[in-house]
Order: structure tokens, then C-alpha cells, then sequence
């Protein structure tokens, strides 16, 4: 039967005394987790200095709450709570966190941390008071807490169902390219349906190989995740397996990453057959170097009769599969790829010349297929509107026809499993006779994404192909500002007027290659 304590105490005279007579023996810091009810449900045992606070149980926390436990544990000297009692007490939810203080093997006083989210810090150390005196309702105190969290999460009735994530930054360089990056990850979550509640850029000499940002920083992200009721928090950095594992053992939060974020994206926005299988591999191939973070006890093993020793792992059943699968994957791609190919060599036989239409995402490329060709191609003001392949035919001013391909948009940091999924189908962008690059003329950091787009052409070995750069959304422009002549095409992909000089530059490319 577990121990228990009434609900209204931190902790009981009586047991107070005997965690101080077993620490005392011990020469250890003992600590229990003491649930709302007043059942003892941990016992924890560390060493002369410390405790370790095991994983908790995620169920407990719900809506932006407090778990429902509370630690009391020992601590020889007068000192109360140091900066890791309260680093687990906001990381990990704690109603309350209390040291009881020893001094010649006697108990001294109880100190008492609490969450306080209307105050400087977003906590508050109660003044110290002994075991045996009669203390508050600790019951009505953590109630209070609750209904303060409450009131400050009403907004969230709103936003029912919906991701509520803050987005971290822990940059070493540039500050206006962290500040540029972080803006992107905000529009990266606004395509993934997820609410933003707040942004936080630290700059470091070096970024934390535990927790890639400060201890300090990552208690402030807490403190935010309870006033704001967030239950994800998105790095705009790449995450290793090791570092996700330790920043979720320390909060009650899912971490994903920027690449897991635009996986997620192409996951809900691939339609195509191809598209799909290809989402799937990159997910799959992202997925593998994060299985060795689970647990691998001996609860996980598995055999049979005549197995020698205890058999495979869960782990190791779980990486064979997810390789099987990625061969297979491999196979299908393989397939479509080479359906794709005889469509090409169709288009060949014809000599039908092809133009592609390459540039960052959100530049307006498949506005500008929509003009060009009258297709009804999904076109929004979003990150990754739109990723599966399309081609359609359009009529040139000197009644030449030509194939108009779109394919997926490029970005910052694209995830390197992910170009490698959608190498069969930016082979199309290797038939083209020209290129379009598409520029977001409208967008103040248009300089940076055209060497986002060159770098990664040049990585795909597609600078042999002429390209012809298009300045697109010139409307959104202010009124007055010189247009520079560097070669390019300036046009509104959404004003059909607008686009007689560009196609009459795309028919001039095209009969100086045919010329060729």
C-alpha cells in the first residue's frame, strides 16, 4: 500500500522525519513525488548532492496544466531550491517543488517554489517555514495556480485542434539572417496549419551540444509554453537524435525541427502517386537515425524456439522493416520514373521544346503556369502551396507550341533526403530546353533566395541550361521605383497583360537554341 499524506500538506510532520533520518544514513538526497491526492508515488534516491527527477508520464499534462505532482526532497546545508530545482520544476510541470533543509542531521526548514505566471521571473519562492508548523492548504494553492494558467489560456478555446508551437532560433552568425530565417520558419508553420504563439532567438558563441540552447533559456521557453498553452516547440536549427531525446526527457513538449516541419508540409500536400512514395522515402530516411533513441531493454526482446540468445530487438525488427520498406519504395520510384522518362522521349520525338520553371517557394510559379497556359493549377500565398510536378502546353506569339513544366520550390537549408527524393522528378528540369527562374521581387530578402536557387541549380548540375530570370509581383512594388536592366523580365504573374514581353524573350531563347 503507498504511502500517503493529506492532500492539504507539502509534506507530513511524520514523513519529513523519516525522509530526514534515511537521508541522513544514506549521506544521500532523497526525493518523492507526491501526487494531488497525497499518494507517494516515487521515491527517488540520489547522491550526496543531487537528485535525478525520472521521465514522467506525458498523460499527466494536459492543456497547458501543472501535472498533478509534487517533489519534496532533502538537501544538506540551510540552502533552498538551487537553479536545477527549478529548472524541473518548470521544464517538468511540478505543482510545487520543496527542499527540506538538514543541518547536523536534523530537519531545518521546508522551502516551497511554486509557478507564479504573472510574475518577473514566472515563479516564486515562498518564505521557509518548518515541517511541524502548520502550513497552507497546499491543495488550494495549486488550484490557485491553475486558475491563474487558466485565465491566460482562454484564448485557446479559439484555437481548439490547432498546433500552438513556439518557434526557437540558437543562431552563431549572422543576426538579419537568423532574423530572415526565423520569419521563413513562422510561414513554414503557417503551412503546416500550426499556430505560432511566440519566437525566440538566442545568439551563442557556440550552440549547446545537450540542449543546442541555454539551460536558462530553455526554463524561459517553459515558463512561456505554460501562459501560452503551447505543446510543441519547432527549431529552426537541424536537430540531432541525441539532442531531441534530451530536451523532450527534460520537458513535457514534442520537439520537431525545421526539417520535420517541411516534411510534415510535403506530407499533406503531395497528391500524386509519385509524390506520395517520394514523401515517403524522405520521411522514412529522416525517421532511421532516430530509432537508436528509443528504449532498448531487455522488455524490448523478442525470440523463439531455437533462437540462440534472446533474438532481435524491437529496434532492430523496427530498422529492418523501415529499410524493406524504403527498398520497395526505391523500386516503385523506379517505376514511375521510368513512365516519366517514356513521356519525355514522346515529347522529344516531337520536338516539342520544353520550358521549366524553377525559383523559391511562394515565388508565384504556378500563378504564373495559370497565366501562361489558362490552367487552374492551386496557387496560394503560402509556403509549398503546391509540390507535385505539372505540364501543360502553350502557344508562343509565333504559334509555336511548347510544354510549360512547374516543379517543387526550393528553399533554404532543403532538407538533403528530401532532394534526394525528388531527384526523378527534377529530372524533368534536365529535358528543359529553358529555364524560367521566378524571383518574389516583392520579397526584402529576394537577393538571398536567388543564391538559395543558383546554389542548388548548380548542385543539381543545371547551370548548362540557359536561364532566364523572371522578376515577378512587380505590382506589389511601390509606385516610382526604378526597375534595374540586369537582364531579366519584369512581370505580374497575376496581370496576363503584363506577360507579352516575357513570352516573346522565352520564343527568342528558344529559336537562338534551336539555331544552336
Amino acid at each position: 500500500m503507498r504511502k500517503k499524506v493529506s492532500p492539504d500538506e507539502v509534506i507530513g510532520r511524520e514523513l519529513a522525519r523519516s525522509l530526514t533520518i534515511l537521508s541522513v544514513e544514506l549521506n544521500r538526497q532523497l526525493g518523492l513525488l507526491i501526487h494531488r491526492s497525497g499518494t507517494v508515488e516515487t521515491v527517488i534516491v540520489g547522491d550526496h548532492d543531487r537528485i535525478v527527477i525520472p521521465v514522467l508520464d506525458r498523460s499527466r499534462t494536459g492543456g497547458g496544466r501543472l501535472c498533478g505532482l509534487r517533489c519534496v526532497h532533502t538537501h544538506f546545508g540551510t540552502a533552498g531550491p538551487d537553479e536545477e530545482d527549478i529548472m524541473d520544476m518548470v521544464c517538468l510541470r511540478l505543482d510545487l517543488m520543496s527542499v527540506l533543509t538538514l543541518s547536523s542531521g536534523q530537519t531545518e526548514l521546508l522551502h516551497i517554489a511554486h509557478v507564479q505566471p504573472d510574475s518577473a521571473k514566472g515563479w516564486l519562492l515562498l518564505e521557509p517555514v518548518h515541517p511541524a508548523t502548520p502550513q497552507f492548504s497546499c491543495l488550494a494553492l495549486i488550484e490557485t495556480i491553475e486558475e491563474q494558467l487558466a485565465r491566460l489560456q482562454l484564448l485557446r478555446k479559439v484555437d481548439q485542434g490547432q498546433e500552438r508551437a513556439i518557434l526557437v532560433s540558437v543562431s552563431t552568425g549572422s543576426r538579419t539572417e537568423t532574423a530572415d530565417s526565423m520569419l521563413e520558419l513562422a510561414e513554414l508553420a503557417r503551412a503546416a496549419k500550426v499556430q505560432a504563439v511566440e519566437r525566440v532567438i538566442q545568439h551563442r558563441s557556440r550552440v549547446d551540444p545537450r540542449f543546442i540552447l541555454g539551460s536558462g533559456k530553455l526554463m524561459e521557453i517553459m515558463l512561456m509554453s505554460i501562459s501560452t498553452g503551447a505543446n510543441l516547440l519547432i527549431f529552426d536549427q537541424e536537430l540531432t537524435p541525441s539532442q531531441v531525446r534530451s530536451i523532450t526527457n527534460r520537458t513535457d513538449l514534442r520537439v520537431i525541427d525545421r526539417t520535420q516541419l517541411i516534411l510534415d508540409i510535403f506530407a499533406s500536400r503531395a497528391l500524386s502517386r509519385e509524390g506520395r512514395l517520394q514523401i515517403e522515402m524522405a520521411q522514412l530516411k529522416y525517421l532511421l537515425p532516430f530509432l537508436a533513441s528509443r528504449d532498448d531493454s531487455l522488455s524490448r526482446l523478442t525470440g523463439g524456439i531455437g533462437a540462440r540468445g534472446p533474438g532481435e530487438t524491437k529496434l532492430e525488427i523496427d530498422r529492418r522493416r523501415i529499410k524493406d520498406r524504403i527498398a520497395r519504395l526505391a523500386d516503385e520510384l523506379k517505376e514511375v520514373g521510368s513512365q516519366r522518362y517514356h513521356r519525355r522521349s514522346r515529347r522529344r520525338k516531337h520536338e516539342v521544346p520544353v520550358v521549366s520553371l524553377v525559383g523559391y517557394t511562394n515565388a508565384g510559379k504556378s500563378t504564373l503556369l495559370n497565366s501562361l497556359t489558362g490552367a487552374h493549377i492551386l496557387a496560394e500565398d503560402m509556403l509549398f502551396a503546391t509540390l507535385d510536378p505539372t505540364s501543360r502546353r502553350f502557344r508562343l506569339p509565333g504559334g509555336t507550341e511548347a510544354v510549360l513544366t512547374d516543379t517543387v520550390g526550393f528553399i533554404r537549408n532543403l532538407p538533403a533526403e528530401l532532394l534526394k527524393a525528388f531527384a526523378s522528378t527534377l529530372e524533368e528540369l534536365s529535358e528543359a530546353d529553358l529555364l524560367l527562374h521566378v524571383i518574389d521581387l516583392a520579397n526584402p530578402a529576394w537577393q538571398q533566395q536567388v543564391e538559395v536557387v543558383d546554389s542548388l541549380l548548380h548542385e543539381l548540375e543545371l547551370e548548362q541550361i540557359p536561364c532566364l530570370r523572371v522578376y515577378n509581383k512587380m505590382d506589389l512594388l511601390p509606385e516610382g521605383l526604378p526597375l534595374q536592366a540586369n537582364g531579366g523580365v519584369y512581370v505580374s504573374a497575376r496581370d496576363a497583360a503584363s506577360l507579352a514581353g516575357l513570352l516573346m524573350e522565352i520564343e527568342k531563347r528558344l529559336t537562338i537554341r534551336e539555331g544552336c
